[in-house]
């Protein structure tokens, strides 16, 4: 009886010592997702205004074109980009990435086109070590506060694979699986394809207001072509922000509920101590009566 009081005691302080870790992680979590939507926010400028800028572009020269723009039917291969998180603690987060990432392999084979895998995150880059599958290109250590140079080096190796001719190792469609901040409770899943480019070219009367006014040196296909390379890393760019901001968010929503399961878990095993320190009470109560029961008996 003494052994199993001892062995509640001890489990007590390790759960309580693991409410304290969590509580943590969650508060830490929870003081990073404003700084997260901040950065979220503060990107969609640049990126409304760079789209707008091709949107522009393209809309005042009809005709134009580019090969990030053109679809490539012939595609033997495609790239699927997959963002996950660094570090755990955050649920499930990582795995619904990963598991839509397959879906979109498995749909890419169906098709005839052979996927070609680019991961960020370690979870990502240790799940596909430990499967033993092959990734083209790898970024670690971005997934919390991700950068521009990041966004900018990852479009770089995309847009790269992207022009390369189909006969070299190029692609011919660029997937990213991302997942998207909703809300402090809730992140999904998304799946865009970001090459080639859908541009929609503005209609007249369709926005509020005069069309915003350019003037494009030197020529517009030079220029289409910067904006189109700004465009797919301003793109890059905000889903790595969105998915920091959802791995802050799921992580806070994970620590939260390990606490209060820890909390739970404290309540039962305190209680089970409780009926466990009572029983030896209770025991050692009885051994008393019956040694006085047992000398007042005995003859003189």
């Amino acid at each position: 009886m003494a052994a199993q009081l001892r062995a509640l005691r001890s489990r007590i302080r390790s759960v309580k010592s693991t409410a304290k870790i969590t509580r943590a992680q969650e508060l830490i979590a929870a003081a990073r997702i404003s700084g997260a939507q901040q950065r979220l926010a503060a990107a969609k400028p640049y990126a409304d205004q760079v789209t707008r800028a091709v949107s522009a572009l393209i809309s005042h020269h009809v005709g134009i074109r580019h090969p990030l723009l053109d679809e490539r039917p012939d595609a033997r291969r495609a790239a699927v980009l997959i963002m996950t998180s660094d570090r755990g603690f955050c649920g499930a987060y990582n795995q619904h990435a990963l598991k839509e990432g397959g879906a979109v392999a498995r749909m890419l084979r169906e098709r005839g086109s052979e996927p070609r895998f680019y991961l960020t995150g370690q979870k990502a880059i240790e799940n596909f070590r430990f499967n033993e599958r092959e990734a083209e290109a790898v970024w670690g250590g971005i997934s919390g506060q991700p950068p521009f140079e990041a966004a900018a080096d990852i479009g770089g190796r995309l847009l790269d694979a992207f022009t390369r001719p189909a006969d070299e190792g190029g692609v011919g469609e660029v997937h990213v699986v991302y997942t998207e901040f909703v809300s402090m409770l809730s992140q999904r899943v998304a799946v865009r394809r970001i090459l080639p480019l859908e541009i929609r070219e503005a209609a007249a009367g369709e926005a509020a207001g005069a069309p915003p006014s350019y003037e494009f040196e030197p020529i517009p296909e030079l220029v289409l072509d910067g904006l189109l390379r700004q465009y797919v890393n301003g793109r890059i760019w905000r889903m790595l922000l969105d998915s920091a901001a959802s791995e802050w968010a799921a992580r806070r929503s994970a620590m939260m509920s390990a606490t209060d399961n820890a909390n739970e878990l404290v309540q039962r095993l305190t209680r089970e101590a409780n009926e466990a320190r009572q029983d030896e009470i209770t025991m050692e109560l009885t051994e008393i009566v019956a040694g006085a029961n047992a000398l007042t008996s005995a003859p003189e």
